[in-house]
């Protein structure tokens, strides 16, 4: 089953990705952490994660962002 949903801090593959809660497309090359949306202080972000258009998404060895054990 193929992940449509990364949340903010994941490892991913490069593609392209939008915000979960208002849109805002973002491309990128692979990265270690994938950054919130640049819009979350324009408009009340819920969600915090990203939709996966294009790429692998989040990368298979790290499906999770360090999650704090709280």
């Amino acid at each position: 089953m193929k992940k449509d949903y990364v949340p903010n801090g994941s490892d991913v593959a490069a593609g392209t990705y939008q915000c979960a809660d208002c849109g805002h497309e973002y491309s990128n090359q692979s990265k270690k952490s994938l950054p919130p949306c640049p819009k979350r202080l324009e408009s009340m972000h819920l969600l915090n994660g990203w939709k996966i258009l294009s790429g692998q998404g989040d990368a298979q060895e790290d499906p999770y962002p360090q999650q704090s054990d709280k």
